[in-house]
């Protein structure tokens, strides 16, 4: 259950404003878990050594680090995938872009459809507190829309066109860095690739993207173009793979959406080697 405090708290909007009072909500602190606390109990549930949990641990945590900063939108195992994201001001000529238009630098973590399902389903209550620290309300819900990080990408409505999403990276390659790196108003959600990343045997892969586009792909690991395979129809692996895919409409291309799928029992065998 997911537990908020709803405060009541006296709101001004100017200095000389006697102001308001509202209820405002905040989450109710939490007991931070540790690291070690995480690697015990995953070592218990998986029946792996802890000391191999933790050389698992930090080499995962390495791998993300190394190819977010390179451009890719990372698979984190079993809550979804995350890339580094610019917000930057757009202009008109050529010769004014640099890097001084970038105004910030973000983490985008986009949940999987089974964690979104996860957090919709679980309970909500918010407590309630007057002025004077009383509590006088308990409301409990069961259920509640979750936000999609990819589709909340509005720029912010200012002249100088701050806003646009970009994708981190730089290196070049095959990082899928530039797929999205003009000074656009409005970034174009990337496809979303289904399927169970490990199998026995095989697995069915689908996807899906925003209204009107094509979605292209790639299972080479390689970065997918306006030229690679049109996606039509759901599609059966049976060897380690890297699924690759970005969507296209009215000439915008998005950014590259990634996804391993492995055999059990061999996990290395789908991994990008960029």
């Amino acid at each position: 259950m997911l537990k908020v405090k709803a405060i009541e708290k006296k709101i001004k909007f100017s200095k000389t404003d006697e102001g308001v009072w509202r209820y405002v909500m905040s989450p109710e602190l939490y007991t931070p878990l540790s690291q070690a606390k995480v690697i015990k109990e995953a070592a218990l549930r998986s029946g792996v050594s802890r000391g191999v949990m933790q050389a698992c641990w930090d080499a995962a945590g390495e791998v993300i680090k190394a190819w977010a900063t390179e451009g890719h939108s990372v698979a984190l195992p079993g809550l979804g995938t995350m890339r580094f994201g610019l917000r930057s001001k757009a202009v008109e000529d050529v010769n004014d872009v640099k890097t001084s238009l970038i105004s910030s630098r973000r983490i985008i973590f986009t949940p999987s459809v089974d964690l979104k399902d996860e957090l919709k389903n679980t309970a909500i209550q918010i407590t309630c507190y007057d002025r004077n620290g009383e509590e006088v309300k308990r409301v409990t819900s069961t259920s509640g829309e979750v936000e999609d990080t990819e589709n909340s990408l509005t720029p912010d409505p200012s002249p100088n066109g701050e806003g646009s999403d970009n994708q981190g990276g730089g290196n070049g390659g095959n990082s899928g860095s530039g797929s999205n790196s003009g000074s656009q108003n409005q970034a174009l959600t990337s496809p979303s690739i289904n399927g169970n990343t490990s199998f026995a045997e095989s697995t069915q892969v689908s996807m899906s993207g925003p209204d009107g586009a094509e979605i292209h792909y790639t299972t080479d690991g390689s970065t997918p173009t306006a030229e690679s395979t049109l996606y039509s129809e759901a599609f059966t692996l049976t060897e380690n793979t890297t699924v690759k895919a970005i969507a296209i409409k009215d000439g915008q291309s998005s950014e590259v959406a990634t996804k391993y799928f492995y055999k059990s029992g061999n996990p290395g065998g789908g991994m990008d080697q960029n």
